[in-house]
């Protein structure tokens, strides 16, 4: 009876081992990269996280030590455990088909026990399984180091370093992704998706052309403009000199109104302008979005290589983008506002 306890503990021995070996990996596989390195980037990172990201950094080290543990376990245990099985049956009388019915059910519970059931928590349960055994894990690399090194050398792919990157098509994918789960808002992933389009769009792209917009010559007195002034719907002018593609500045309707309000009819509309800031018309939207932040005047006079005055924008037409209001021109046409 003793011989038979003995026997059940060796498996039970056999099948945790196995069983935490299989797990382990698993759960070191499936972590996330990106949540080990925000854990392990923390003031008070949780126990384990900076273990796990140097792991997470050496993912072939890890493995070969893990595995090695596991066949360990599965190969020589087995092996062992058999051998020790078949005295214990030899001692016991219990000869004929006893043996092999063991062997065929040690299998099974190592097949059912010790990797399949181990590695679906382990990739379940990934984050907590792996941060609890991070620490035992590396101490088992320190003390197979030796060993590890050899394999190194033997196959070179064990040394290759896991370098933490991602790219604009796999961050769309994973927003897609998180809306379809309803991890994220469909809007919010739809937005994502507009700040990448940032960089592919250039103030050409987006701007005002000159023939549509809203300008004022610079010499001419308010009480001439205040017509135009008041049947516009622009809130705001180039005010343009004398010479060709001579910019003077940017007024605003608010401020040209006051000041015929006030009785200044007879100035001119460029002493009541604020100097503008120029882009050239090849300028990125995502550069241009941030000079607008840079600068609370929301204008900018868009020219060509030549220094040509070749439209006006807005703040409001990069941000339209991120709000989905613009599309894409066709056959040439400028971009137009679509309603949301």
């Amino acid at each position: 009876m003793n011989e038979l306890i003995g026997l059940a503990a060796l498996v039970a021995l056999i099948l945790v081992g196995s069983a935490v070996c299989s797990g382990v990996e698993a759960a070191l596989l499936t972590a996330n990269p990106l949540r080990v390195h925000e854990l392990a980037g923390r003031p008070q990172p949780p126990r384990g996280a900076r273990s796990l990201q140097q792991l997470k950094n050496r993912m072939g080290r890890a493995l070969a030590v893990l595995v090695i543990a596991n066949n360990g376990f599965n190969i020589f245990g087995s092996l062992m455990l058999g051998g020790y099985a078949a005295q214990v049956f030899e001692k016991l009388g219990m000869r004929g088909i006893v043996l092999p019915l063991f062997s065929v059910g040690l299998t099974v519970l190592v097949i059912l026990l010790g990797e399949i059931l181990p590695k679906a928590l382990g990739s379940r349960l990934a984050l907590p399984v792996s941060l609890a055994s991070a620490a035992a894990v590396s101490l088992l690399l320190k003390l197979m180091l030796p060993l590890v090194l050899v394999l190194e050398r033997l196959m070179p792919a064990i040394t290759a370093e896991n370098e933490l990157t991602t790219d604009e098509e796999e961050i769309r994918l994973l927003a897609r992704l998180g809306s379809q789960k309803g991890q994220i808002e469909a809007d919010e992933a739809a937005m994502i998706g507009k700040v990448f389009q940032l960089n592919d769009l250039t103030a050409r792209d987006l701007m005002v052309p000159r023939v549509s917009a809203p300008t004022l010559p610079g010499l001419a007195e308010l009480h001439t403009v205040r017509d135009t002034l008041l049947q516009s719907g622009a809130s705001s002018w180039v005010v343009l000199g004398q010479e060709v593609d001579e910019v003077l500045g940017v007024a605003s309707l608010d401020v040209l109104l006051a000041a015929l309000v006030r009785g200044e009819g007879s100035s001119t509309v460029a002493q009541h302008s604020e100097t503008v800031e120029f882009v050239p018309e090849m300028i990125r939207a995502d550069r241009l979005l941030t000079a607008f932040r840079r600068r609370s005047h929301a204008q900018r006079v868009v020219v060509d290589e030549f220094g040509g005055f070749v439209g006006v924008i807005g703040a409001e037409a990069v941000l339209a983008v991120l709000a989905g209001w613009w599309r894409r021109p066709q056959s040439g046409k400028p971009l137009e506002p679509i309603s949301p």
